[in-house]
C-alpha cells in the first residue's frame, strides 16, 4: 500500500465527481463509513475509482481501500474545520464553480455535450460541483492551518534530492518555450458598438415588464451564470473586475445598469441584494461579434508580419513588440508566460489544443503559420508562434528542475505533519467503518476501532 500524500489528497478532492456515470455501475448505495457527523457512501468511492479509470490511469496500486483512507481524511480534515469555525467565502465558490464549469465545457466541446455526458441538466451538475468545491474549500483550508509552518531551505532541497533514488525521480515531459504575435480581429469598435445596442434593447425590454432572469438565460454568453437566470452569488468587491464591481456596487436594489464593458466584454446588471460587503446581481454579457471578413483581415495581417520575418526585414522579438496585441507578452519579446506553473515552460497539457496543433511539429527557432486561437477570456484571438526552446522528457534533477524538486521536498514534510495530525485526530474522533472494510490494510493504524 502506498503511503498517502497531500498531493493525492488534493487529486481526490479537487476531481470531479461523475456521479451519473457511476451510478450505472452501482445498483446499490450504503454508508461505509462515518467520521464526526460525516458519512462516505459506497458510490463515493466507486466514482472516485472510476473518475481514476477514465482519465486512462493503470496504476493497479490504486484500490478501494486506498481510495477509502483519503476519503476518511478528507471528512477528518472537514469536520475538524468545523469544529474550529473554519468558513469558506460563498462568493469564492461559487466563482471557482463558474471557472470550473467554463472548464469543462471548453474542454468537452459544449454546454449540451457535458448535460448529455453526465445525463443532467447543467443547473444539476453545477450544484453538484458547488458542494464539492465548498468541501474542498474548507479542506483545503484546514490543510494549510496544520501545515502553515513548514519551511524548506536550500540544503533541505539537496538533502531531500540525494535521498530519492533514481529510478524514484519523476519523470519530467517534454517541455516548450514559446513566443507569440497575437492579433485580435480588426474593427472591434464596429463590433463592440453592435453588442451594446443588442444590449440595449434587452435592456428596454427588461424595464418595459420582461424578466432579467428570462433574457439573460436566453441571450448572455456566460453560460455559467446563465443557467441560474444571470445570477453570480454573493462576491466581494475584489472577486469582481474593477469596471464590473464600481457598476455594481452602485446599484440598488432591482436597479439594472448602463452598458459596462470589461475585457469579459459587455454587461448589463441587475442588483438582487446588498449584504454590508457583498453584492449578488444578475448580468447578461455579450461579446462582440466579427464577420468572416474581419477574421480574414486578421489573417492576412498576420500573413504579412511573417512574410517580413521570413524576409528578415525584422525579427521575431521586434515584430512581437511592434504588432503584437498580447499586452501580457508583447514588451517581452512575445515570450509566453504558463499561467498554471508562472513561469516560461508549457507542457502539452498547459496549452490551448489550438496552440499544441500549430507548434508540435516545429523545431527550435521555427514558428507557425498563423492560426485561430482563444485568449484567456476565450475571446477570438489570432497568432503566429515560435518555438523557442524544447526542453526533451528526462528525468528530474537539481539543475533544471530545481523548482520541482524544493516542491516535492516541501510536500514530504508537509506529509509527515499530517500523518501525524491523522494519527492523534484518529484516537479522539468517532469513526465507524463498515465491516466489508475491516479486512483493508490502512496506512494509519486506528481506523478500525
Amino acid at each position: 500500500m502506498k503511503a498517502f500524500s497531500l498531493p493525492t489528497l488534493f487529486l481526490l478532492i479537487f476531481s470531479f465527481s461523475f456521479s451519473s456515470h457511476a451510478q450505472e455501475n452501482i445498483s446499490i448505495d450504503k454508508v461505509i463509513a462515518v467520521v464526526g457527523n460525516e458519512r462516505i457512501l459506497l458510490s463515493d468511492v466507486e466514482q472516485e475509482l472510476l473518475r481514476i479509470k477514465m482519465q486512462g490511469s493503470t496504476n493497479a496500486n490504486i484500490d478501494r481501500c486506498q481510495l477509502l483512507e483519503q476519503l476518511l481524511i478528507q471528512k477528518l480534515l472537514i469536520t475538524q474545520a468545523k469544529i474550529d469555525s473554519i468558513e469558506v467565502n460563498e462568493g469564492s465558490v461559487e466563482s471557482e464553480v463558474d471557472r470550473r464549469l467554463k472548464y469543462f465545457i471548453n474542454q468537452i466541446g459544449s454546454e449540451k455535450a457535458l448535460e448529455n455526458y453526465f445525463n443532467k441538466p447543467i443547473f444539476e451538475i453545477k450544484d453538484d460541483l458547488r458542494e464539492i468545491i465548498r468541501e474542498q474549500q474548507l479542506t483545503q483550508q484546514m490543510q494549510r492551518k496544520i501545515v502553515d509552518k513548514v519551511k524548506i531551505t536550500p540544503s533541505d532541497v539537496k538533502a531531500f534530492y540525494k535521498k530519492i533514488p533514481s529510478d524514484s525521480l519523476p519523470d519530467i515531459p517534454m517541455q516548450y518555450e514559446l513566443q507569440q504575435i497575437a492579433i485580435y480581429p480588426p474593427d472591434a469598435e464596429k463590433a463592440k458598438l453592435e453588442a451594446k445596442e443588442k444590449l440595449l434593447e434587452i435592456r428596454n425590454r427588461i424595464l418595459n415588464g420582461e424578466r432579467f432572469s428570462t433574457l439573460a438565460a436566453l441571450y448572455s454568453e456566460d453560460r455559467a451564470s446563465a443557467i441560474k437566470g444571470g445570477e453570480l452569488g454573493f462576491r466581494s468587491r475584489e472577486e469582481l473586475v474593477k469596471a464590473f464591481a464600481d457598476a455594481a456596487f452602485n446599484l440598488k436594489e432591482g436597479q439594472i445598469s448602463q452598458v459596462v464593458e470589461t475585457e469579459y466584454g459587455l454587461h448589463i446588471i441587475q442588483m438582487i441584494e446588498r449584504r454590508n460587503d457583498q453584492v449578488n446581481v444578475r448580468h447578461i454579457l455579450l461579446k462582440p461579434q466579427f464577420t468572416t471578413d474581419l477574421l480574414s483581415k486578421a489573417v492576412q495581417k498576420l500573413d504579412s508580419i511573417a512574410t517580413l520575418i521570413r524576409n528578415d526585414s525584422i525579427t521575431f522579438e521586434n515584430a512581437a513588440l511592434r504588432f503584437s496585441e498580447d499586452k501580457k507578452s508583447n514588451l517581452n519579446k512575445g515570450l509566453m508566460i504558463n499561467p498554471f506553473t508562472n513561469t516560461s515552460l508549457f507542457e502539452k497539457e498547459h496549452l490551448q489544443p489550438s496552440d499544441f496543433y500549430a507548434i508540435k511539429d516545429l523545431k527550435e527557432g521555427e514558428y507557425s503559420a498563423p492560426f485561430e486561437s482563444r485568449d484567456e477570456l476565450a475571446n477570438i484571438v489570432f497568432k503566429i508562434i515560435k518555438v523557442k526552446r524544447i526542453v526533451p522528457a528526462h528525468k528530474a534533477n537539481l539543475k533544471d528542475d530545481y523548482d520541482k524538486i524544493q516542491e516535492m521536498a516541501k510536500s514530504s514534510k508537509e506529509n509527515e505533519i499530517l500523518r501525524d495530525w491523522v494519527s492523534k485526530k484518529i484516537k479522539s474522533f468517532y469513526i465507524r467503518i463498515d465491516n466489508d472494510f475491516h479486512s483493508c490494510d490502512f496506512q494509519s493504524k486506528g481506523w478500525i476501532k
